[in-house]
């Protein structure tokens, strides 16, 4: 009688999280964020708290923003330097959106 044990491993899976944290892909290096308000205004000040938060972590990242008037949307697309700031980024931006 022989037995296989079989170690379980982390594979790679888009959006996947686990007891563990979350799993880092390389590449994976740009965080969206939108921004719902009435006036545009409000939807700038509300998306400059993420920007100021990104540069927080990292002083090298790019931003570009596009803006849906029909949907009172803002969104911005912040790239960082690696996968790992994105992540900070992503866990820290949480306690903004509360």
């Amino acid at each position: 009688m022989s037995f296989e044990v079989e170690e379980n491993g982390v594979c790679e899976a888009c959006g996947v999280s686990g007891e563990m944290g979350f799993i880092i892909k390389e590449g994976d290096d740009v965080a969206e964020v939108t921004v719902i308000a009435d006036s545009k205004d409000a939807r700038e000040q509300e998306l400059n708290k993420y920007i100021d938060l990104a540069k927080q972590i990292s002083k090298e990242i790019e931003f570009e923003t596009s803006e849906n008037e029909a949907n009172s949307e803002l969104t911005a697309r912040i790239k960082f330097e690696v996968s790992a700031e994105k992540l900070i980024f992503e866990l820290k931006s949480r306690s903004i959106s509360r």
